[in-house]
C-alpha cells in the first residue's frame, strides 16, 4: 500500500526533506520555548521558528504529494521545487539566526546587519510566490485522476497563492514609519498590526493582536487554505459518491474560504482585533454564511437530468 510519505518522496524527495527538517526545527523551537525565557516584541523568541517551522512542514509535504500526481513538466516542476526548497531554508535559517541574536527578523531595520537580512527575506519570499505560482499553473494544467480532485488542487493553490501575497501587506511601512524615517530615525519598516504597535496584547500560541487588526489572520487562513480544501474533498470522497455533485461542493467550499479569507483581512486593515468584531463585520460574516449555506443546499439538491 502507498503511503502518503512514500507519494510524496515520489512526488519531489526536496520538498519531503525539507518537511522533515522542518519538522526537526519545529521541535526545537518548541524545547526552545520552555528553555529559552528571552522575550522579542512581546512573544517568546522561539515561538517566530516554531510557527515558520510548522508551515513548511505542511507546505512542503503537500506540494511534494501533488507533484506525484503530475504527468507532464515534471523538469520545471523538479527545478522549481529545489528553487523553493533553497529559498525556505535561507527564509527560516534568517529566523533562527535572528532569534538565537536575540534580534527582530521581520521588519528591522535598526542596524545595517538587520536591514540587510529583512531586505533579503522580502526577496526571498519573492521567489517563494512565484515558484509556487510555476507549481500552480503545472499542477492546473494536469489535474487529479477526477474532475473534484482536480478542481480541489485548482482552488486550493489558489487560496494558498492569496495567503502568500497577504504577506506583502505588511511591509508597506506605515505612515508613523515613514515620518521617523525621513528624520533619520527609523528602526522598522512593516508590521502585523494595524492601528496599533507590534508587540502589544496577543492572543494565546498565535499571537494574533487582540487590541488592534493583524494581518497574520488572513496569511494563516490563506496559507493553509490548500490544506484545508484538500482534507474537505477527502472527507466529500467518503461521504458523497456523486461526482457531479462533490464539484459543486467543493466550489462551495473554496467561495466560502475564499470570503473568510477576505473577510478577516477587511477586518483586519480596519483595525479591528479578530477577537473583537463590530456589528459591520458581524453583519457580514452573516451575510456569507447564509449565501454559503443557500449555496450548499442548493447545490446538494441540484439533479442533472439523466443523458436521453
Amino acid at each position: 500500500m502507498t503511503t502518503p510519505l512514500r507519494t510524496a518522496l515520489q512526488g519531489n524527495r526536496a520538498l519531503t526533506i525539507l518537511a522533515g527538517v522542518m519538522s526537526g526545527l519545529f521541535l526545537i523551537s518548541a524545547v526552545g520555548l520552555f528553555a529559552d525565557d528571552r522575550m522579542l516584541g512581546g512573544q517568546p523568541i522561539w515561538l517566530k521558528p516554531a510557527k515558520f517551522a510548522i508551515s513548511f512542514v505542511f507546505y512542503g509535504i503537500t506540494l511534494a504529494w501533488l507533484m506525484a500526481h503530475l504527468r507532464r513538466g515534471k523538469r520545471v516542476a523538479w527545478w522549481t521545487a529545489n528553487v523553493i526548497v533553497v529559498t525556505a531554508y535561507l527564509e527560516v535559517g534568517i529566523i533562527v539566526a535572528q532569534a538565537v541574536r536575540g534580534r527582530a527578523s521581520h521588519f528591522n531595520q535598526a542596524t545595517m546587519l538587520d536591514g540587510v537580512l529583512w531586505r533579503s527575506m522580502g526577496a526571498l519570499i519573492v521567489v517563494l510566490w512565484l515558484g509556487t505560482a510555476v507549481i500552480t499553473v503545472l499542477l492546473w494544467r494536469d489535474g487529479m485522476p477526477d474532475r473534484a480532485g482536480t478542481w480541489t488542487v485548482r482552488l486550493g493553490m489558489i487560496l494558498l497563492l492569496a495567503g502568500l501575497l497577504q504577506g506583502f501587506l505588511m511591509v508597506t511601512p506605515t505612515a508613523e514609519q515613514m515620518e521617523l524615517d525621513d528624520r533619520g530615525l527609523g528602526t522598522t519598516s512593516g508590521a502585523h498590526a494595524v492601528g496599533v504597535a507590534d508587540g502589544g496584547p496577543g492572543m494565546p500560541l498565535t499571537g494574533w493582536s487582540t487590541t488592534g487588526g493583524d494581518l497574520r489572520v488572513g496569511h494563516f487562513i490563506g496559507i493553509h487554505g490548500l490544506q484545508a480544501i484538500l482534507l474537505f474533498t477527502m472527507l466529500l470522497s467518503w461521504l458523497v459518491k456523486d461526482s457531479a455533485r462533490r464539484i459543486r461542493m467543493v466550489f462551495v467550499f473554496a467561495f466560502a474560504y475564499a470570503g473568510l479569507l477576505v473577510l478577516v483581512t477587511w477586518q483586519a486593515l480596519r483595525g479591528q482585533p479578530l477577537t473583537a468584531p463590530d456589528a459591520t463585520t458581524l453583519a457580514a460574516l452573516a451575510a456569507l454564511a447564509v449565501a454559503t449555506t443557500l449555496a450548499a443546499t442548493i447545490s446538494w439538491l441540484r439533479r442533472v437530468p439523466a443523458a436521453g
